[in-house]
């Protein structure tokens, strides 16, 4: 039997002592991509950030089969897993584009090339080559949200989770990220209320609903924001 990616086992996430989420289980194999959805005050954004190390919880936590538990587990966790933020500006804090970009990779140690291929890559993916040197804080929102995805992708993740990556969105930008969100051969996790946006990508959808018992469907509605 294959090695599930990412693996939660009653999971119990804990935010200033309350239990927000509760016996949450879920399987994630590599390649898949599934929608994690429920309504407000739940605790999607909490389950993603436990999963990232920022808050604390009780069960268990799988990576590659692995028990991620110590610090340094989670330091290791978040080098494979990238976070995208529901607030672009909550992520973004270099003075231009292609620094925002290249701050991950830099800080791996890797060299000016490699660097650059990585900037060029992922600019290219979500159409940001002609934004590169501007500030960063002149952008549009949209364009921001882009820039927020595309500094996750030049850390190469294995595992993409995003929170609310639509939010906000006006129509070009929203079909930018539901298509590469689509097209990305990563293992996906994307967080949302965005009804059109589980539409069009027809996913595994795991619904947390604040009770120990989660279900899981995919949706095979027409995408209704198909254009020439």
């Amino acid at each position: 039997m294959k090695t599930p990616l990412l693996e939660l086992r009653n999971f119990t996430v804990l935010r200033s002592g309350k239990k927000v989420v509760k016996n949450f289980n879920l399987l994630l194999e590599e390649g898949e991509k599934a929608v994690l959805a429920g309504p407000n005050g739940v605790g999607k954004t909490s389950l993603a950030e436990a999963v990232l190390g920022f808050l604390p919880f009780e069960g268990e936590l799988l990576y590659r089969g692995r028990p991620v538990r110590t610090k340094e587990d989670f330091k290791l966790l978040r080098r494979k897993v990238g976070f995208v933020f529901q607030n672009p500006d909550d992520q973004l804090f270099m003075p231009t584009v292609r620094e925002e970009l290249a701050f991950a990779p830099a800080n791996f140690g890797l060299s000016p090339a490699e660097v650059n291929r990585r900037v060029e890559a992922a600019a290219a993916l979500l159409g940001l080559e002609e934004l590169l040197d501007e500030p960063t804080f002149s952008l549009s929102f949209g364009q921001r949200r882009l820039v927020s995805i595309a500094c996750v992708l030049t850390a190469e993740p294995e595992l993409l989770i995003l929170d609310e990556p639509t939010n906000g969105l006006d129509r070009e930008n929203w079909l930018r990220v539901a298509r590469f969100l689509n097209e990305t051969e990563k293992t996906v996790l994307v967080i949302t209320h965005d009804r059109d946006l589980v539409t069009f990508l027809g996913w595994r959808v795991v619904l947390l609903s604040g009770t120990p018992l989660a279900s899981s469907w995919r949706t095979e509605i027409p995408d209704p924001y198909q254009c020439d």
